[in-house]
């Protein structure tokens, strides 16, 4: 008879990145994410896992963002020989997530190299985490794909189901039923939550029962503006760009974002409101993305579904161009007006999108779209935050287009969505706090506490967490 299980965060532990948690109940180990670090931890994942890779039995995937699955190919370099679990969407996102970003750590290993050569020091440059044989090789390892809802029995004592995350395509929240000591017991993994009403994909669903609850804590400190306002912001920052001719470049994240932005301009253009120009998904990661959004109907939101059922396509419509050369790219920067360019990355950090910035940011009848959050230290946040000038490819580029920063397409819950998501939980025990920042962190667990009357505890890095 089982009679404790263990969780252990070796990542997303007071950090929004690296998210990776570990349930050992008896022989059996059972890894939930596998993510990578990303901005000032990024350092991170170069470290040991904290466990050894070999002893995992099971990855459990809750969706295919990089800090939740950028280290799964690193995983199995170093020693994983299990299987991975997740939903259909999420493996195929995953395969072409993990390849990017092989691509981005070998273009930027060669130029830090090359940089380092010249200085007479190769050796102070770190290689790639892995590379795209090593992702290959990870991908054989997703070898059980579940439904939302389809349970999954592990071991007589274990079982694990998805429900809907309503974060992006295929998310999932894991409800892990497990028997210690002859009585069940349910232990929720919310991975990353979305909101109550999506564009594209069915919306976040709420579930009843489970005691031992892990939340992500993201946005735990404030409140989105409904989608409604949102949309109705971009239209008017899209008509107003277009009263001043010019281009609009919008900075895009490849997944869900730049489907979110494709799908809103859909519509006005089915509506007569989007008038007469050019519609550039100037992204291969983005391109690929889409496809895949195309290839599962059956996870869209009603009113999408009922689009594909009557034959037309959420994402392409006449005015919509799919360039996926360079060359192709490259030809954009000769159109001096009417052209709609949504590139990577989505903070402008590198990829397409600084090309085009260098072409129109000096520009005042052009307009720059920001639709997702701008991190601090990024070229997006610097003209988000005001810069008169910004520094493009070591070239000093003036800020005299229009600059417009729409925040509310965020696929995180809030606060007050991830408020009602633990409250409807009718019989939990303690809520655990993961995947977040300390001070946003804090606000959470005070209002839990405060409102649901719940123990709400702050995981701890590499914190043995015993459950009896």
């Amino acid at each position: 008879m089982i009679q404790k299980a263990v969780v252990r965060s070796f990542g997303a532990a007071k950090t929004v990145t690296g998210s990776c948690h570990l349930l050992e109940v008896g022989n059996l180990k059972i890894l939930v994410d596998c993510g990578m670090f990303q901005g000032h931890d990024e350092n991170k994942n170069y470290e040991d896992f904290g466990f050894n890779p070999a002893d995992i039995d099971y990855l459990i995937v809750t969706h295919a963002h990089i800090d939740h699955i950028g280290r799964i190919p690193l995983l199995v370099k170093r020693g994983f020989r299990g299987k991975i679990i997740s939903t259909d969407p999420t493996r195929h996102i995953a395969r072409i997530m993990l390849l990017d970003a092989a691509k981005v750590m070998e273009e930027e290993y060669k130029v830090l190299y090359r940089k380092a050569l010249r200085r007479g020091h190769p050796e102070e440059v770190r290689p790639p985490l892995y590379d795209e044989d090593d992702v290959y090789d990870a991908m054989e390892h997703f070898r059980i794909t579940l439904d939302y809802h389809q349970p999954f029995e592990i071991t007589d004592y274990l079982t694990v189901t998805f429900k809907n995350a309503g974060h992006i395509l295929g998310s999932a929240y894991l409800e892990i039923k497990l028997k210690i000591n002859g009585r069940w017991k349910k232990i929720i993994f919310s991975g990353d939550l979305g909101m109550k009403e999506r564009l594209i994909i069915k919306p976040l669903e709420f579930s009843n029962d489970g005691q031992i609850i892990f939340t992500e804590s993201t946005y735990g400190n404030r409140k989105h503006k409904s989608l409604k306002e949102t949309i109705t912001e971009f239209k008017q920052a899209i008509e107003e760009s277009f009263k001043n001719g010019g281009n609009i470049i919008i900075p895009t994240f490849a997944l869900e974002r730049a489907q979110e932005i494709l799908y809103v301009l859909r519509h006005m253009y089915d509506r007569g409101e989007l008038p007469k120009c050019k519609v550039f998904l100037d992204s291969p990661l983005a391109i690929s993305a889409t496809k895949i959004f195309l290839q599962f109907p059956e996870y869209f939101n009603e009113a999408t579904r009922k689009m594909v059922k009557e034959g037309k396509n959420p994402f392409i419509f006449p005015y919509v161009h799919f360039t996926t050369t360079v060359e192709e790219s490259k030809m954009i920067n000769s159109i001096d007006s009417g052209a709609i360019i949504l590139a990577g990355s989505g903070m402008c950090t590198g990829g397409r999108i600084k090309h085009h910035l260098k072409h129109n940011l000096w520009r005042p009848e052009s307009s720059v779209i920001f639709v997702g959050y701008q991190a601090r230290g990024t070229l997006g946040r610097l003209i988000v935050d005001g810069a008169k000038t910004v520094k493009i490819y070591g070239e000093e580029i003036a800020v005299k287009s229009k600059i417009y920063t729409i925040n509310g397409f965020s696929s995180h819950a809030d606060q007050s969505v991830l408020m009602e998501w633990i409250d409807n939980f009718e019989n939990r025990e303690i809520v655990y706090i993961v995947h977040g920042e300390p001070k946003v962190m804090e606000v959470f667990k005070e209002k839990i506490k405060s409102k649901l009357s719940v123990k709400t505890h702050i995981v701890e890095k590499w914190e043995s967490i015993f459950i009896t």
